[in-house]
């Protein structure tokens, strides 16, 4: 067994693949049926990418040692953390469950009471409250966690479990104890040093090599059996024994560099350094250097895409799906590996949902006049809202005028929030199809998305989101929203122009005809008949945006390594900030203020019209949008024309606040330009 640097004595993982575990039901057979060392391998390798403090993980925790050295680890899901910067959320990650030295990989289908412990220096109530709702809410990443706060298993530490009973919508409170959730069995390892103290340079607590006679509370803790001298190995006994091989335990090294992608973010969260991803925010304007805050209307590229499309058109560029030789297989390979990771980002069922289009105007312009051709007829209802940007507008009033059907419009609050109540009133019999945005992109209001599509669904009505606004801020999940059709532009999540993306449910796009002819989207052509293609081929007629299809699929990447999550909850705090900052300012009026909102901070100045705010701003090197943002129907509804539209992304910065808001204090006070 090779060792670390760390401070911590050397751990292991003992696995026995022949125990038995009767609780609950007989697992005997389940015991039986472990996967193969391999899998278990792999299952550990992730768990321990995961780890804090680990090469290409996030956060803090685990002292690493030399690049590439493995870490092994006993009965216990980690080592104590490093607590020079303990983490404001629990790791989510693959777990395992101790039984007397049999450790497997828990499921919710064959180990349904089974959890895993994991103990970090003790949170504070507000980092209990920062947990993720990824972690608490079921979720296609992890459908079968979530965390809950425990007695601690030694002092100075909180202990979360991972529990597969979260898919039936179980919570827990923070001060969950043991009696609560009696089925937990959980065993862990600390160092093996006497005494109630800390390991030398780490100030990590430690327990002593003899487990405690009572524990704090909870069942008794029973020493298990350390599996390397030096750590002492301990197990909270719900009453479970199994039985060890009679081989005797079978022990691997893990390597946490050598691990799959699991679904976390590969990278520590931090905008200063995610600003030196995008090149373009190295520019400066006026002599300043350049804030983007034009995000809503435009995100800008990082090298990760940019350098995507240029080995593109240097090593693949060919046309897709049309010749045997080497580039045609590479486009094609690369085109379709795109497609299948937009599938994945959406949580899409199959690959062959997903069209690629234009951008999402163009992708509601699809819907309407494929689908709503074939399915609205005279007297038909079509409901948006009062939020609607002019392209989720327009493609449906030209519906309904061909067609004789009429446009019903939901309206909203004054704080920018669907009216909920007035929007079922709208859900008759005739109504056919709902669109609307996820995500308003003249306000920022956050549509309760899920509960309107079940609204509409119960009155028999299909359902349109409106995806551009939202896609790069909030996790999009098509299966839970259960959407019928979903719409983006790429150029709106940090890819290409040109390129975009429709999802539809493919019984629904199998019985929609085809927007436009030629090319791929044909199976045989006769000068009698011809016989389309199927879908998603029958709606990508001619030569598609290829290159910038690679780039989305590039921007995607990107964001899965920081994690969307991550992301959602930077910018969340960061909304905060700037809607607290921009108040300060006299005589300021935001225009939305929605409780649910991403990042838009519209506004209007006393005495200086928006277009003069935003050149002012100009000159200081800060970008932002004024006019009507394609929004007109609301803005009128607030007794506006137009706004100052400040937009966020992940690359910005309170610091972008603080200049933004500095320079509007100037602007009103009729200074106009000051250097910063």
């Amino acid at each position: 067994m090779s060792t670390t640097s760390n401070p911590f004595p050397v751990n292991e993982l003992t696995l026995d693949q022949g125990g038995s575990a009767p609780k609950n039901g007989d697992l005997s057979g389940a015991m039986a049926a472990l996967p193969d060392p391999a899998v278990i391998a792999r299952l550990a390798n992730e768990f321990f990418a995961a780890l804090p403090g680990q090469p290409g993980s996030s956060g803090v925790g685990l002292p690493s040692g030399a690049p590439g050295s493995p870490v092994e680890v006993s009965s216990i899901a980690t080592a104590p953390p490093n607590p020079s910067a303990p983490p404001s959320a629990p790791i989510a990650a693959p777990y395992f469950t101790e039984r007397e030295n049999a450790v497997s990989p828990a499921s919710e289908a064959s180990y349904p009471s089974l959890v895993g412990l994991f103990s970090f220096p003790a949170l504070t109530e507000t980092d209990l409250g920062a947990i993720p709702a990824s972690l608490t809410d079921a979720t296609p990443r992890r459908p079968d966690a979530f965390a809950s706060a425990a007695p601690p298993a030694i002092p100075g530490s909180t202990a979360y479990f991972l529990d597969a009973d979260s898919a039936s919508g179980k919570t827990a409170s923070p001060l969950a104890t043991s009696a609560s959730l009696p089925s937990l069995d959980q065993a862990f390892s600390f160092p093996g040093v006497p005494g109630a103290q800390s390991v030398p340079g780490t100030g990590v607590p430690t327990v002593p090599s003899s487990p405690p006679s009572t524990p704090p509370t909870g069942p008794e803790l029973r020493e298990s059996g350390p599996a390397t001298p030096g750590t002492s190995g301990y197990a909270r006994d719900g009453g479970v024994t199994a039985t060890a091989a009679e081989s005797g335990p079978e022990r691997f090294e893990f390597n946490p560099q050598l691990v799959p992608q699991i679904g976390l973010a590969k990278r520590q969260f931090d905008p200063h350094v995610i600003k030196r991803d995008f090149p373009i925010l190295q520019e400066r304007i006026n002599g300043h250097p350049l804030i983007w805050l034009d995000n809503a209307a435009t995100t800008q590229k990082p090298n990760a895409v940019i350098d995507r499309i240029s080995s593109f058109y240097r090593h693949e560029n060919s046309n897709v799906h049309r010749a045997a030789h080497t580039l045609a297989a590479r486009s094609t390979d690369a085109y379709e590996g795109a497609r299948d990771k937009v599938r994945r980002f959406l949580n899409a069922s199959s690959a062959r949902e997903i069209v690629f289009v234009r951008g999402a105007t163009e992708g509601i312009n699809l819907v309407a006049k494929s689908w709503g051709q074939r399915n609205v007829q005279k007297g038909d209802e079509i409901v948006i809202t009062w939020l609607e940007h002019h392209a989720n507008i327009v493609p449906w009033q030209q519906l309904a005028a061909e067609k004789g059907a009429r446009l019903r419009v939901a309206p909203v609050d004054d704080s920018g929030q669907v009216i909920l109540d007035e929007y079922e009133k709208l859900l008759g019999p005739r109504a056919r199809i709902v669109a609307f945005s996820q995500v308003s992109n003249a306000l920022g209001t956050i549509t309760p998305a899920k509960a309107m599509i079940e609204m509409a669904h119960r009155h028999g009505a299909r359902v349109l989101v409106d995806a551009a606004q939202s896609v790069a801020h909030l996790a999009t999940d098509v299966q839970s929203l259960d959407c019928d059709f979903l719409v983006f532009s790429g150029h709106k999540i940090f890819a290409p122009t040109g390129v975009g993306v429709v999802f539809g449910k493919s019984e629904l796009l199998e019985n929609t005809p085809p927007w436009q002819g030629g090319g791929n989207m044909i199976l045989d052509v006769t000068f009698e008949k011809t016989v389309y293609n199927t879908a998603p081929a029958r709606f990508e007629a001619g030569t598609g945006t290829i290159a910038d299809a690679v780039g989305l699929g590039a921007a995607l990447d990107y964001l899965d390594e920081i994690g969307l999550e991550n992301i959602a909850r930077y910018e969340h705090e960061l909304l905060e900030y700037g809607t607290a900052r921009l108040l300060t300012v006299p005589g300021l009026r935001l225009i939305g203020t929605a409780r649910e909102k991403a990042g838009v901070l519209s506004f209007v100045l006393d005495g200086v019209p928006n277009d003069e705010v935003g050149k002012a701003l100009n000159q200081e090197g800060i970008a932002v949008r004024t006019g009507h943002h394609c929004a007109q129907p609301i803005l009128r509804r607030f007794g506006v024309e137009s706004t100052v539209r400040p937009s966020l992304a992940l690359y910005n910065t309170r610091e972008d606040i603080d200049v933004l808001v500095a320079a509007v204090l100037r602007i009103q006070a009729g200074q106009g330009r000051t250097a910063r």
